[in-house]
């Protein structure tokens, strides 16, 4: 067995364990980072099927939209930042058959296709010319579409942090507890005032 292959095998252990923990784990932004995992353990074994455009696409695309989904959980979840248990799964059937439909579906197409055999002469400069097929006419959308990724990113920094341009961003506020009506989950502003208020004091 050459490194190559004991290097596949790796990546497509890492790739299958990582994204079956996806749906086993109790938090949505572990959930994100077991995804990126996978996914980028798949665009490795692309760049090892001598595929580096799809590889590396898959792994840059697939890595900044998992963070970008991250911080958003960490931001918005009622659950707070997305760490505390909750189950990952609903429609348990109705999920499992559709996966095993997919999975036959493809393997179906995979083995009945007729995939091409032409090969590419060696120079061919494969990349270059893929580049101009995909982004020759296209070019201002994928810089516009890489800016407001990048803003997103910024906005979502900015909107976690807790300290704001006019004091803490959260004075005032008053986290959502895990069941309806009961006590606050995570940190609360008011609580902390009283204790700072104390300690001036004393």
């Amino acid at each position: 067995m050459s490194a190559a292959d004991l290097a596949f095998y790796l990546l497509a252990l890492v790739a299958v364990v990582s994204g079956w923990r996806v749906f086993r784990t109790d938090s949505m932004v572990r959930a994100s980072f077991l995804l990126m995992a996978s996914f980028i353990a798949v665009g490795a074994i692309m760049l090892l099927l001598a595929a580096p455009y799809i590889g590396m696409a898959t792994i840059f695309m697939m890595a900044v939209e998992m963070m970008v989904m991250a911080l958003f959980m960490v931001m918005f979840m009622m659950n707070p930042a997305g760490l505390n248990p909750m189950n990952m799964v609903h429609q348990n059937r109705l999920s499992i058959g559709a996966g095993v439909a997919a999975f036959a579906g493809l393997t179906v197409a995979i083995l009945l296709s007729d995939l091409p055999s032409d090969r590419i002469a060696a120079g061919a400069p494969v990349i270059r010319d893929l580049g101009t097929e995909l982004l020759g006419s296209s070019m201002l959308i994928f810089e516009s579409a890489g800016v407001t990724l990048l803003a997103a990113m910024i906005a979502t920094v900015v909107l976690s942090a807790r300290s704001g341009r006019f004091g803490p961003s959260d004075e005032g506020s008053r986290p959502p507890g895990l069941v309806p009506g009961g006590e606050p989950a995570g940190r609360r502003p008011e609580a902390e005032q009283e204790d700072n208020k104390e300690e001036s004091e004393g």
